[in-house]
């Protein structure tokens, strides 16, 4: 953090399981137009503070010679965000070279042929901007928020550190230091930990399963030509888009595009590696005795981005959400498991989660419990997400769709926000969906589709769990698969 003078930020320090609600919604027909025209207009007449939704800006996509998308958003406001989304990050990695990806975006930050570090950071800085980058586990992404007039700045900036850094192995080995400390910085955070724990179970063997930092032998071996092999495979330009979101003009932003991107390639000098997630339902449990709560996560398979059954799954996220021991009131929530947990002290912390990749998901359940109380916990987290395949409560139903509109709309506010939204959408789906789609997506879901999505992916399957922390009271997996299905029916 702190990189160029300015905020900074890997996405390494954030769990990858909380997209916002646009950069998972899926690709596949669930409604025609009118269909949705329709949804739209009834809830606006119901929820008198959403703006009329078709009016809201529309994106422009085009397309450079060499493959590279161009897309942009209209915000009201002087500043602009640009960025350029990359469609790769750690799980295009391999055993050997697992954390070459990360590694990299801190390299495109130390200087190019034509600018130093300390040019980079003074050039940002005079023009009161912000330069971001982070990595996940299937994109990388660096953008910068301007002034308008500095938008074309901005773009020379960008396509700089993308194609002229400076990958000296003096400066390879000085960043050694600093990522180290970074991980030390994410080992003491358990619930990062805990999630990484999750997709080393659930993924066993599969580079999905992997760290974003990588180990601490692979950073102490990274070298310049594995950098350069890494970005000579990876950064080619149908796999990547330039976004803008705010003052800017299309037509501008495609011919900045064009003139400093349009000599990128348009194939890798190797064929990208893409493996194939495979789920294995399974566990992994760190007992620590002296620990004061026990740290869970536990999860069930689903589909990726654009899989039909998605919004279903990201309401039933909402309809269980999330609580913490800081919120009063929690006794009276109407969701039983977070009436329990603040009740019966059972829980510290209860947050639902949906995580989705290109093929494959994890949906389920992040608990903070008390030692003495794990088994009750545990039996009412496996209940409350069992129990979509069964009953689904039509008032908490409605309140999670009204509540993940009002999110969507205030995601939607400010040119970061879109353009990280727009950035996304483009690499997952292609194109990026209007809120009309969105918001009629939403007010699709009902009951019956919350139920046929957790009998087809909840209902009686092998669960995935990672635990940190004095476990003793949990039971086995055995016998917590039981917990999966119901036999009082």
């Amino acid at each position: 953090a702190g990189r160029l003078g300015v905020s900074g930020q890997c996405s390494c320090y954030l769990r990858p399981h909380t997209p916002s609600l646009p950069a998972r919604i899926m690709h596949s027909t669930l409604a025609s137009k009118n269909v949705m025209r329709a949804a739209c207009k009834k809830l606006c007449r119901r929820m008198s503070t959403i703006p009329n939704l078709e009016t809201m800006p529309k994106t422009t996509v085009s397309r450079l010679s060499n493959g590279m998308r161009v897309a942009s958003e209209p915000c009201v406001g002087n500043t602009v965000t640009v960025g350029v989304w990359v469609d790769t990050g750690s799980r295009y990695e391999t055993e050997e070279n697992n954390g070459v990806a990360h590694f990299l975006e801190h390299m495109f930050f130390k200087g190019t042929k034509s600018r130093t570090q300390t040019d980079l950071e003074k050039e940002i800085e005079n023009m009161g901007g912000h330069l971001n980058a982070y990595t996940s586990r299937e994109q990388t992404v660096f953008f910068a928020r301007v002034f308008k007039e500095d938008t074309g700045k901005a773009v020379d900036i960008l396509a700089d550190i993308l194609q002229n850094s400076n990958f000296d192995q003096t400066l390879i080995d000085r960043e050694k230091s600093t990522i180290l400390r970074e991980m030390q910085e994410v080992e003491s955070q358990i619930e990062e930990v805990v999630f990484d724990r999750l997709h080393e179970t659930a993924y066993r063997g599969c580079s999905l399963g992997r760290t974003i930092l990588g180990p601490a032998e692979n950073i102490n071996k990274m070298t310049q030509a594995m950098i350069k092999d890494y970005v000579d495979t990876h950064y080619t330009a149908p796999r990547m888009a330039v976004i803008g979101a705010g003052a800017i003009d299309h037509n501008e932003l495609v011919k900045l595009a064009d003139a400093h991107f349009g000599n990128v390639p348009n194939e890798g000098k190797k064929s990208a590696t893409f493996e194939k997630a495979v789920y294995t339902g399974s566990e992994i449990r760190e007992r620590y005795d002296d620990m004061p709560e026990a740290h869970i996560a536990y999860a069930l398979p689903i589909g990726g981005w654009t899989d039909p059954d998605t919004f279903p799954f990201l309401v039933m996220q909402n309809m269980i959400g999330m609580w913490d021991e800081t919120m009063p009131g929690g006794q009276f929530s109407r969701v039983p498991l977070i009436a329990k947990s603040a009740k019966l002290r059972m829980a510290k912390k209860i947050q639902a989660f949906c995580t989705q990749y290109s093929d494959t998901g994890l949906f389920g359940v992040y608990a903070v419990g008390e030692p003495q109380a794990l088994d009750d916990l545990m039996y009412n987290v496996q209940g409350a997400v069992t129990d979509f395949a069964y009953d689904v409560d039509e008032t908490l139903l409605e309140q999670a769709k009204k509540a993940m509109i009002i999110q969507y709309l205030g995601v939607a506010d400010g040119s970061t926000q879109v353009c990280e939204e727009v950035g996304r959408q483009i690499l997952s789906y292609g194109r990026r969906i209007h809120p009309v789609e969105t918001v009629a997506r939403i007010q699709a879901v009902d009951a019956a589709a919350i139920k046929a999505a957790a009998s087809k992916f909840l209902y009686d399957q092998c669960h995935a769990l990672a635990s940190i922390g004095p476990t003793h009271e949990m039971k086995d997996y055995v016998q917590m698969r039981r917990g999966t299905y119901r036999l009082d029916c």
